[in-house]
């Protein structure tokens, strides 16, 4: 019995979240899904998602400094995740017709602000901001050192679930979502190799503004 419950304190520390961290990812994903689907905003999604993620963060109060977002201890952390995140609005691009995206896109998006008078702070804001809130908060705060899956790695993917439903197939969402999962574990390797969030921070930047910058051509920015 001793060694069943010593396996499972274990599994539960290395696989799951602990010291109820779970109920962290609660609000932000309440805000998104309320800024989508409640007030049809895009804009008042990401922002209600930021404010929900450093509310979390206020009442959680982690040790952790503020710097480990500025820090890396090495290039080619560096240089591997701008190569991999960069290419993955290039893979989108070229795949675009293979991931059954809705034929009305541009108007779904226009619903819900999206516009060509938006467009461009929305990505500056998106590929700027956004990084560094992020990777604070799944790598940092909910992070873990285990060097294989994390529970963290599909709670990250997961959110984005909201924001595809309805505009790609359901196939292409479960395909999306693996490869967010893969990249939420790959950014939490970054940060335990590297000693630091810089190399995630840059790698997020890189994806959020490829992928963004992808969306508008294709769609058209008006």
């Amino acid at each position: 019995m001793t060694y069943f419950r010593r396996s499972n304190l274990w599994f539960e520390g290395h696989v799951f979240m602990t010291d109820k961290k779970w109920i962290a990812p609660i609000l932000p994903y309440l805000a998104v899904w309320a800024g989508l689907f409640l007030f049809k905003s895009a804009w008042l999604s990401l922002l209600g998602f930021h404010a929900a993620i450093l509310l979390v963060l206020a009442i959680a109060r982690p040790n952790i400094p503020i710097k480990i977002l500025f820090q890396s201890r090495s290039i080619k952390w560096i240089f591997a995740n701008l190569l991999l995140c960069g290419l993955s609005g290039m893979g989108l691009y070229f795949l675009w017709d293979k991931f059954g995206i809705a034929s009305d896109l541009p108007e779904r998006l226009e619903s819900i602000g999206l516009t060509s008078s938006s467009w461009a702070g929305f990505i500056a804001y998106f590929s700027l901001v956004n990084p560094f809130i992020e990777e604070y908060f799944w790598r940092a705060y909910l992070g873990s050192d285990r060097r294989g899956f994390h529970i963290g790695d599909l709670i990250y993917a997961g959110y984005h679930g909201l924001i595809m439903i309805n505009k790609m197939h359901i196939l292409s969402i479960l395909f999306a979502l693996t490869c967010l999962t893969f990249i939420g574990w790959f950014w939490r390797q970054s940060r335990r190799e590297d000693e630091g969030l810089l190399t995630a921070v840059l790698g997020h930047m890189a994806a959020d503004f490829s992928i963004l910058v992808c969306v508008v051509l294709k769609v058209g920015a008006g």
